[in-house]
C-alpha cells in the first residue's frame, strides 16, 4: 500500500472512532435527555462503505488527504471560515432575524453540549462521505478515463451541481417561502463551494468546511441556548 493511500485509511480510521465514542457517550447520557439523537453501530457499518474509494483519489484526479504542495490554509482554515460564514448568516437569518424570541427547549437542530461535539462532527463524517467522497469519487474516476479525460472538466461540474442540490433537497424546511427559498440557495451554495474544495484540496478541506459551519450553527448556537437562554 502505497504511503498516501495508507494516510488516506489511517486518517478515516480515525476518523471513525469519533461517531463510536459519540455512541458509547450518547448512551450513556440518554436517560437523561428524552429527546437525544443518538447513532446506532449500523450507521458506523455503513461509513465503511467509503473505504473503498480511499484508494482511488489520484485516479480521479482528486488529492489525497494528506497531499503534498497543499497548504493548511487551503486544506484546512479557508474553507473552515468559509463553512463559519455559513454559520454565522444562518444565526443572522433564521435566529436573528427569524426567530429572536428566546428558545424554550433545544430544538430539534440543537443539543446538548458536550454531546453536540461527537453528534455534529459525525453528522457531519457521514454527510461528506455519502454526498462527496463516494459519488464524487466515483463521477471523476469515470471522467478521467472517459475518452482519456476529454470531458473531465465536463464531470466534475455535473458532479458537483448534482451533489449540490441533494442536501438542500432533502432537508428542504416547510411552511415560511423566505425560509425555503434562503435555505435552498444558501444550501446549494455551500455544498457547490464543498465541491469545489474537496477538487482543490481534497475530502479534508471539504470535511472542514461543513464542520465550520457545524461549530457556529449546531455547537456554539447549542451552547448559547442551553446555557443562555434556557438558564433564564
Amino acid at each position: 500500500m502505497k504511503s498516501a493511500k495508507r494516510q488516506n485509511l489511517i486518517t478515516y480510521c480515525f476518523f471513525l472512532v469519533i461517531p463510536a465514542a459519540g455512541l458509547l457517550y450518547g448512551n450513556s447520557i440518554k436517560g437523561d435527555y428524552s429527546f437525544l439523537r443518538v447513532w446506532e453501530w449500523s450507521n458506523i457499518l455503513l461509513l465503511l462503505i467509503g473505504i473503498p474509494l480511499l484508494f482511488f483519489q489520484q485516479e480521479a484526479r482528486l488529492p489525497d488527504f494528506w497531499q503534498t504542495g497543499i497548504s493548511s490554509k487551503k486544506r484546512f482554515y479557508l474553507p473552515a471560515l468559509t463553512g463559519i460564514g455559513f454559520g454565522l448568516l444562518d444565526i443572522l437569518v433564521i435566529k436573528a432575524i427569524m426567530h429572536p424570541e428566546p428558545y424554550i427547549d433545544l430544538p430539534p437542530f440543537l443539543q446538548p453540549f458536550p454531546y453536540s461535539l461527537f453528534l455534529y462532527f459525525s453528522g457531519a463524517l457521514e454527510i461528506e462521505v455519502f454526498y462527496r467522497l463516494i459519488p464524487l469519487t466515483i463521477i471523476l474516476f469515470i471522467g478521467s478515463r472517459y475518452k482519456e479525460g476529454k470531458y473531465y472538466t465536463v464531470f466534475f461540474w455535473a458532479g458537483a451541481f448534482l451533489t449540490a442540490l441533494r442536501e438542500p433537497l432533502e432537508q428542504l424546511p416547510s411552511g415560511n417561502i423566505g425560509l425555503v427559498i434562503y435555505s435552498l440557495v444558501t444550501g446549494i451554495a455551500m455544498n457547490l463551494l464543498q465541491a469545489i474544495w474537496y477538487k482543490r484540496a481534497g475530502f479534508l478541506a471539504s470535511l472542514s468546511l461543513r464542520l465550520g459551519h457545524y461549530l457556529i450553527w449546531h455547537i456554539l448556537l447549542g451552547i448559547f441556548v442551553e446555557y443562555v437562554e434556557l438558564a433564564k
